[in-house]
C-alpha cells in the first residue's frame, strides 16, 4: 500500500515542479531591462524576467519609466574588448 502512495506522491511532485528557466540575456544587445513583476499566493504566480532588447541605456530607462522594473549592461555581450598586446619577439642568435 505504501509503495503505491509513494510511486502516485513522486509522479504528482514532479508534475507541479517549476519548469526550468533558459538563459535570461540575449547576447546581441547590450542592455537589459529586468522587470519585476508582482507575485503571491499558493501556485505561483508572478516573478521576474529579463528583456535584452535595447541598444542603450537611456533607450531602456525611457521604456522601463514607470513600471517595477530597471535597467543594466549585459553581462553576456562582448563589448568591444582592447586587441591583445603584442609580444616581444627575441632575436635570434646566429
Amino acid at each position: 500500500m505504501r509503495l503505491p502512495i509513494l510511486t502516485l506522491t513522486a509522479i504528482a511532485t514532479l508534475f507541479v515542479a517549476a519548469d526550468a528557466s533558459a538563459q535570461t540575456y540575449d547576447p546581441r544587445y547590450p542592455v537589459c531591462m529586468h522587470v519585476y513583476t508582482p507575485g503571491g499566493g499558493f501556485g505561483g504566480g508572478g516573478g521576474d524576467y529579463f528583456d535584452c532588447s535595447f541598444t542603450s541605456l537611456p533607450q531602456c530607462r525611457a521604456t522601463a519609466s514607470g513600471r517595477s522594473a530597471s535597467c543594466d549592461l549585459n553581462p553576456y555581450y562582448a563589448f568591444d574588448q582592447p586587441p591583445p598586446r603584442p609580444r616581444k619577439r627575441q632575436k635570434q642568435q646566429y
